[in-house]
């Protein structure tokens, strides 16, 4: 992210005053960030390859949706580097929003397929202590994860910071909905829990699809990482 971040400021006679922090502390915070938006890419790379392995051994729709997502979000981060990597970032914009979008009406698409050929078909997923563990491990990380960024990002006035925080919250929600599945099935037995589950997912990934489509979608870590300051603050993507 470029050093060169938006600041508010209030108007006095004679000119506005510079409400941000200090250029060291903006220092500080901007390499805060960049460690923040790495973190979350590495993670979701490895939360892809866990969930959709445990996801196959135990043929649960919930674990292969929640594994396909994260792998989107990289997917959606290097559609966004690739908009930026070009000379006019403007022209490529259209193209990469909807390589987003179509990425996740396909997730939704197929999840929900398997999600209700399973309900049908009465599919029972296997249990997963492995998808339970890192279904746990994102509901722990995510919400810190995100809560930090939030907090970098007001202070150092980085609209693309705190919109990117709402995005990784938005993993919080499927974690959630995943952990529940998982466990309902594993311990009461429920097996249509895992098919809701999934369900839930691809109502999540509709709902970024379309706002993909819309041009509303969040600032993505490569878009951070590339000093894309263009969020709105009222950035709805989560």
């Amino acid at each position: 992210m470029s050093s060169d971040l938006p600041i508010h400021v209030i108007g006095r006679p004679g000119g506005a005053t510079p409400l941000g922090p200090d250029p060291s502390r903006s220092a500080v915070l901007v390499r805060r960030v960049r460690l923040l938006v790495a973190f979350t890419i590495a993670y979701n790379v490895i939360e892809a390859v866990v969930a959709i392995a445990a996801g196959t051994i135990a043929g649960s729709a919930a674990l292969l949706g929640f594994g396909l997502d994260s792998v989107i979000e990289v997917s959606s981060a290097l559609a966004v580097a690739w908009q930026f990597a070009g000379r006019d970032p403007e022209a490529r914009e259209k193209v990469a929003l909807r390589i987003i979008a179509f990425s996740f009406f396909g997730l939704a698409a197929f999840v929900t397929f398997d999600a209700v050929t399973s309900l049908i078909a009465g599919h029972a997923a296997d249990h997963s202590g492995l998808g339970i563990g890192i279904a746990a491990l994102s509901l722990l990380v995510m919400p810190a994860a995100s809560w930090v960024q939030r907090r970098t990002g007001n202070e150092l006035g980085s609209h693309s910071a705190v919109a990117d925080s709402k995005q990784t919250l938005l993993c919080t929600y499927m974690s959630a909905a995943l952990l529940v599945g998982l466990l309902a099935n594993s311990a009461w037995g429920w097996w249509w829990a895992d098919s809701v589950a999934a369900l839930v997912i691809a109502a999540l990934a509709v709902g970024e699809g379309i706002n993909a489509w819309r041009g509303e979608v969040c600032c993505s870590p490569a878009g951070a990482l590339a000093g894309h300051e263009s969020c709105d603050d009222g950035c709805a993507c989560c």
